[in-house]
């Protein structure tokens, strides 16, 4: 088992035991150069290592494929015919699947919400056939519909949503790394289910993780959509339109990660030029180097996409922030703070975040002032999560999530230049 390394807030590096890496198919493969390390996502969960599935044993350009040509998939539909029956038999639809009106003892699948569901191929047994394998049209379509139809489904609770779209885009990306597909094709497949995944992800809240939407799974999940579709770019001859946007992706879920900053700086010179990567280089320097004020100003101005892709730091880095104003400001006699102040600083979503931001760390409130007393200051437990409202949900602006997933990226996006 080998170990990877944390960026502490101090730019402090720290080595930590991390798990073997798996495929897709929940084979063990050998460690990879590179591999991301674990990050401080608010010591929520563990960050495990990016581990990589079946597309590199798989990939029509591998070498241990050449001579072999992979078949390209047949199934037009988003669940093939024989498992909708094998699964509707078996009482094993989900709720989100079944034809309206057919619900009770006997629920039917409705063909135009049943999605193949993921199932992880058994040692030994042969390759799926063509006609069970979606071709990249009907991968897309598919991603196209958990995004634009189940992600904002206000019938089933959030964890329940989460734990299906997860699903389902594993059985995505596990289709397409079984077949040959050019790196066109699959790096827009890929990129689409791996900015749903974070939409959907970021909804989550901590109270309604379970099962299926544990957070350590998903975290897994997100970091195996990264690897596959950096080795599909790295593939790749031309840059991709959009891989500037998913390489910083990369950088601001990893905050922090020695390694994945290392990846990223490796990158061609004229792909770290353009704007999203600058941007995501600021925000990675300014967490580093402490600079909660330039960090917060930064947040702000990130796009929805990039915001879901940096909450899970964001209660971390208020935490830190916190505890240099009371390093700072603390005396025996206390001085006090403007709790608008605290809001404005670490873009919080009201009043009755910062107090409960300042009393979960010991601190005093009197009306609307905040107290910084000598030893006052402590930290227990998680820092509270907060709504992140201001930080990444009011960025739709009146977007939906599949106009966010499916959209090609602005040229004034992408244009090169540093960051305001």
């Amino acid at each position: 088992m080998g170990a990877v390394t944390e960026a502490c807030g101090s730019g402090r590096v720290r080595s930590l035991p991390g798990p073997g890496n798996l495929d897709e198919r929940g084979q063990a493969s050998p460690s990879v150069p590179g591999a991301c390390s674990l990050s401080p996502r608010q010591h929520a969960a563990p960050r495990v290592r990016r581990p990589r599935d079946a597309e590199r044993a798989s990939s029509p350009h591998s070498p241990a494929m050449s001579g072999c040509e992979l078949p390209r998939g047949l199934c037009p539909d988003m669940c093939p015919a024989s498992e909708r029956v094998r699964r509707e038999r078996e009482h094993r639809l989900h709720r989100l699947e079944v034809e309206p009106g057919s619900r009770g003892s006997a629920p039917r699948a409705d063909p135009r919400r049943a999605v193949k569901e993921y199932c992880r191929p058994a040692a030994g047994k042969p390759r799926p056939p063509p006609g069970l394998l979606r071709p990249p049209p009907v991968l897309l379509a598919t991603v196209h519909y958990l995004a634009a139809e189940v992600a904002g489904r206000a019938d089933a609770s959030c964890a329940e949503v989460v734990g299906f779209v997860a699903d389902r885009l594993r059985a995505v990306r596990l289709d397409l790394s079984l077949q040959g597909v050019g790196d066109a094709e699959a790096a827009a497949v890929l990129e689409a289910a791996l900015a749903t995944l974070l939409a959907v992800v970021a909804r989550l809240r901590p109270e309604e993780a379970r099962g299926a939407a544990d957070p350590v799974l998903l975290q897994k999940q997100v970091q195996e959509g990264f690897g596959s579709l950096r080795r599909c770019y790295a593939r790749g001859g031309a840059p991709h339109p959009r891989q500037a946007t998913f390489q910083g992706l990369f950088l601001l879920y990893n905050l922090g990660s020695v390694e994945a900053l290392q990846e990223v700086l490796q990158l061609p010179a004229t792909l770290r030029a353009c704007r999203p990567l600058q941007t995501a280089l600021a925000v990675d320097a300014a967490f580093r180097e402490g600079n909660h004020a330039r960090l917060f100003r930064l947040l702000r101005t990130l796009p929805y996409l990039q915001s879901c892709a940096v909450q899970g730091h964001i209660g971390y880095c208020r935490r830190k922030a916190l505890a240099r104003l009371s390093r700072a400001l603390s005396t025996p006699k206390g001085q006090t703070l403007p709790l608008d102040f605290i809001v404005h600083l670490l873009a919080l979503d009201g009043l009755h975040e910062a107090e409960d931001l300042c009393r979960a760390h010991g601190l005093t409130l009197d009306k609307d002032r905040v107290v910084f007393l000598r030893g006052r200051y402590s930290e227990e437990g998680l820092p509270p999560p907060g709504t992140c409202h201001t930080l990444v949900g009011s960025k739709l602006q009146g977007c939906t999530l599949e106009e966010v997933v499916m959209a090609e990226e602005d040229r004034d996006v992408q244009r090169s230049g540093p960051p305001a």
